[in-house]
């Protein structure tokens, strides 16, 4: 049944957008005049609506009511409406009417989930599909809320931590511009007509330079800064910018344990749910999002085809840690991959916690000192003339 969105106008004068099932675009128009509202647009949406994509927070939230109903005993499509009623006023509401109207046609979850990739990614889909072929469809997406739940805890910790360096970033930016901008500017008249100390009068040049010039410089900055921003939303500026942090080497480690940690939890649940070692393989390279473990990956997935254990061809790979090498080893003699695997994303969660933990503590002093100096320079710029009594009363 296909899937209308509709703008219409109620007995109030309220403006109204929503979504409606109906065979047709005739019938669709008469159950909403059977509502009494006036519509004014009334388009077939599903090829709009699979362009649309949800936030992850959203996703997460959607994952765990599956997962609470159909425990509950509720058929897929019984949990599908039900869904649809308590989410009818938001964006997901297009989404679950035409997966309900789908699981209604007969699809299996899994075929219908799958029309939308912005939304659903191939490892959510992958754990789907075995939960329809093993049964256990209510815990594949108890896995799935967990690796969500997960997913956006390690995102939290990651914006907490650098919410106050960001601060103290744009403070200092602040308080320069307010020196530069306003302070120094505002004292040059006093110092008119007397020698200077070198330092002081390249203080106030640099002043009155940017003063002079504070459109153009606050244009150029604007451009360069949007340009910067477009340019590293594109591939090729990620995959830049992830090659430059990644020789860095105080980031080096930070940016190994993030990708690891969700490697080696996509890579276990995977496994646990029991997708075969390759395809659990092929699909947690895909959640790593950094071009370079990926490619290391795919060079490995190589050699397993060809036979090779995984471990050893792991160990020949520069940026991957000995912990997750030798823990693989170990698993690939006891047979218990899976658990390994958890264990091993459990151990680099606490690594990433604490590599926040001294990346802030390092940031928010170095930010302070920089701040310091730049007072510190402006001051003595401004207080040193002041100092030459004999030069003042000339």
């Amino acid at each position: 049944m296909p899937l209308f969105q509709y703008i219409a106008v109620d007995h109030r004068g309220k403006k109204i957008i929503g979504m409606l099932n109906a065979d047709s675009l005739e019938l669709a128009k008469e159950h909403l005049r059977s509502q009494k509202i006036l519509v004014t647009k009334l388009t077939y949406s599903k090829q709009i609506q699979k362009k649309k994509i949800l936030s992850s927070s959203f996703l997460l939230n959607i994952t765990n009511d599956l997962y609470v109903l159909l425990r509950a005993g509720l058929p897929l499509y019984d949990t599908l409406l039900t869904m649809q009623e308590k989410y009818r006023r938001t964006k997901a509401n297009f989404l679950l009417l035409d997966l309900s109207d789908q699981i209604k046609e007969g699809k299996y979850l899994s075929q219908a989930l799958a029309i939308y990739p912005r939304i659903f990614d191939s490892v959510y889909l992958s754990m789907v599909k075995a939960g329809e072929e093993s049964g256990h469809l209510t815990e594949s997406f108890k896995e799935l809320s967990k690796l969500k739940l997960r997913s956006e805890g390690l995102k939290k910790k990651i914006k907490t931590a650098m919410i106050y360096p960001l601060f103290l970033g744009g403070f200092c930016l602040a308080v320069m511009s307010g020196l530069l901008f306003f302070l120094i500017p505002s004292m040059a008249e006093l110092f008119e007509g007397h020698t200077l100390h070198p330092f002081t009068s390249f203080i106030l040049k640099v002043s009155q330079g940017l003063n002079e010039h504070a459109l153009l410089i606050f244009s150029t900055f604007i451009f360069l800064t949007s340009l910067l921003i477009w340019f590293f939303k594109q591939k090729k500026g990620r995959r830049l910018l992830q090659k430059m942090f990644l020789k860095l080497p105080f980031l080096t480690r930070f940016i190994t344990e993030i990708v690891l940690n969700r490697f080696c939890r996509v890579f276990s649940v995977l496994l646990a749910n029991g997708i075969s070692l390759l395809d659990a393989l092929r699909l947690s390279r895909f959640s790593m999002n950094h071009f370079i473990f990926e490619e290391m990956i795919r060079k490995v997935e190589g050699k397993v085809i060809e036979g090779k254990k995984l471990s050893k061809e792991l160990e020949k790979e520069k940026l991957m840690p000995p912990l997750v090498v030798r823990m693989m080893s170990i698993a690939e003699e006891g047979g218990n991959m899976a658990k390994m695997m958890h264990n091993v994303s459990e151990i680099y969660e606490e690594d990433l916690n604490q590599s926040l933990s001294r990346l802030t503590a390092f940031l928010q002093p170095a930010l302070l000192l920089f701040l310091g100096v730049i007072v510190t320079i402006v001051l003595l710029a401004v207080l040193l003339p002041l100092t030459d009594v004999g030069s003042m009363l000339d």
